[in-house]
């Protein structure tokens, strides 16, 4: 009698890294990389649709804020791009350093954000986030800390999903499922002129937030958002 593949360990969710180092072990299914590099700058939940790195412009240095497992910064890496990494949770970081660590020019950081972009005085030409840790951050805090992050001109550029109507601000959830520890999840969405207005207050130009409809014009599209220091 055949018997099912063996499935992953999952760690039990007690905290808030613990729930993204489950999560990440439900996607480290192990990709060709050239088939990683390709599909890596997805800002869309549809894979193939959508813009891809142009938004970035041409920079030379570039920062990803919720990296996941590496792709977008390995990708920018193979461009002669110095792109950094950083994510909370230890399973990503360390599946991305054992698929890209051998890129001269990827760099992988294991913190959260806020600490990290306090903890930092260097300034990126590039920051970015693909549905990653600027949907999962409060604003207030994280705009200040971006743009004092960006160099003059440098872009910020990051999708999410759209706010559901009525529903615009923070959002919570349950970590750990309705029976199990105390372990809150937050995210924060608005409707674009929202951020367009929040970010212009911030001291961000140049702002443009969007929804990019998705390839079936019935269904959920993304929010892409794109502004400069």
């Amino acid at each position: 009698m055949p018997t099912e593949p063996a499935k992953p360990d999952r760690p039990a969710v007690t905290d808030r890294v613990a729930y993204w180092d489950r999560y990440a072990t439900g996607i480290r299914a192990a990709q060709a990389p050239e088939i990683a590099l390709k599909n890596a700058f997805g800002w869309t939940q549809y894979e193939g649709h959508g813009p891809g790195d142009e938004l970035l412009g041409d920079p030379a240095t570039a920062l990803e804020l919720g990296s996941s497992r590496g792709h977008a910064v390995a990708a920018l890496a193979t461009k002669g791009i110095d792109a950094t990494g950083v994510d909370l949770s230890p399973v990503q970081i360390e599946g991305a350093r054992q698929q890209w660590g051998h890129l001269p020019n990827a760099h992988f950081v294991l913190a959260d954000v806020i600490t990290f972009l306090t903890g930092s005085r260097r300034r990126w030409e590039a920051i970015y986030s693909i549905f990653g840790a600027l949907w999962f951050t409060d604003p207030d805090q994280w705009m200040p800390l971006v743009r004092a992050r960006l160099s003059p001109g440098g872009k910020l550029v990051f999708s999410c999903a759209p706010a559901v109507p009525g529903t615009a601000g923070v959002q919570g959830m349950y970590g750990a499922g309705f029976t199990g520890p105390q372990v809150w999840i937050y995210r924060w969405t608005y409707e674009p002129q929202v951020w367009a207005r929040m970010l212009t207050e911030a001291g961000f130009g140049e702002v443009n937030a969007r929804v990019e409809p998705a390839p079936n014009p019935e269904n959920v599209g993304t929010l892409i958002v794109q502004a400069r220091a």
